[in-house]
C-alpha cells in the first residue's frame, strides 16, 4: 500500500536557507525568497546535481543507451534530480534506486498528501531520496503548466543537464538551448538522433557513450 506524505514529514525553506542562492539562479527566473516544500534530506541539495530530461518520443536505441548512461552515472555516485514522470524516466528512477546514491525527485505537483509508492520508500526512507516541490499545497493535480515550471525550476538548481534525447522542434530541445546558452553543460548519449543538441557548439567531446556540449562560457571557466 501506498503511504502519504504528511505533513509533518514535509520542511519548506527557500533557496538561500540552503546555500543556492545567487546570481545563476536569478539568471534562470528562480528568486531566492521562492518557498521550496521538501521530504527528505535536504542537505542533498548542497552537493553537484545533473538533471534529467528527455523527449517523451524517443528512439529505441537512444532508450537502450539512456539505460546505460543512468546506471553509470549511478554507479559513479551522481546526484540525478528529476520529474521522473515519462515511463521511460521512471525505469530510469529504478534504476537510480538501485544504487546507495542520493536521488531527487520532484513532481509537478504539491508534495502535500502525495501517495508514495512502495517501491520508493526503501530509498526515502534510508535517506536517500529527497522529494521537492515548488507548488504550493493547493497544486494537487500535475499539468502541463506545472511540468513546464518544474522543468525550469530543476534546470535552474541543477549544476549539468543531461539530455538522452530531445525531439526536434520540442519543448526539451528548447529548454536545453536555452540553458545551454546560459552556461549550463549538456550531456547526451552519442546518437544520430542528438545531433540537434551536439550542433549547439563546437565545444564538446566525447567518451563512453556520451556527449558533452559545452558553451563557450562553460568552457573559459576551465
Amino acid at each position: 500500500m501506498a503511504s502519504v506524505v504528511s505533513y509533518a514529514a514535509i520542511t519548506s525553506f527557500s533557496l538561500s536557507d540552503v546555500g543556492l542562492a545567487g546570481s545563476p539562479l536569478h539568471a534562470n527566473g528562480v528568486p531566492d525568497s521562492l518557498t521550496i516544500w521538501a521530504a527528505g534530506q535536504t542537505n542533498i541539495l548542497e552537493g553537484a546535481k545533473t538533471a534529467f530530461f528527455c523527449s517523451t518520443q524517443c528512439p529505441g536505441g537512444v532508450i537502450l543507451k539512456t539505460f546505460d548512461a543512468i546506471t553509470a552515472m549511478r554507479d559513479e555516485g551522481r546526484t540525478v534530480i528529476g520529474g521522473f514522470h515519462s515511463p521511460m524516466e521512471w525505469e530510469c528512477l529504478r534504476i537510480l534506486l538501485r544504487g546507495k546514491q542520493p536521488v531527487i525527485w520532484v513532481p509537478a505537483r504539491s508534495i502535500v498528501g502525495m501517495r508514495l509508492k512502495p517501491e520508493l520508500r526503501p530509498a526515502f526512507e534510508a535517506g536517500r531520496l529527497l522529494i521537492l516541490s515548488p507548488f504550493e499545497p493547493k497544486h494537487k493535480r500535475i499539468t502541463a503548466t506545472l511540468a513546464e515550471q518544474r522543468n525550469r525550476f530543476v534546470a535552474a538548481i541543477a549544476t549539468e543537464l543531461f539530455i538522452p534525447h530531445a525531439a526536434p522542434n520540442s519543448r526539451t530541445l528548447a529548454l536545453s538551448k536555452e540553458q545551454f546558452e546560459r552556461g549550463k553543460p549538456i550531456i547526451s548519449v552519442s546518437d544520430p538522433a542528438n545531433d540537434s543538441i551536439a550542433s549547439f557548439s563546437s565545444q564538446q567531446w566525447r567518451s563512453g557513450g556520451f556527449v558533452v556540449v559545452k558553451s563557450i562560457r562553460e568552457s573559459t571557466k576551465e
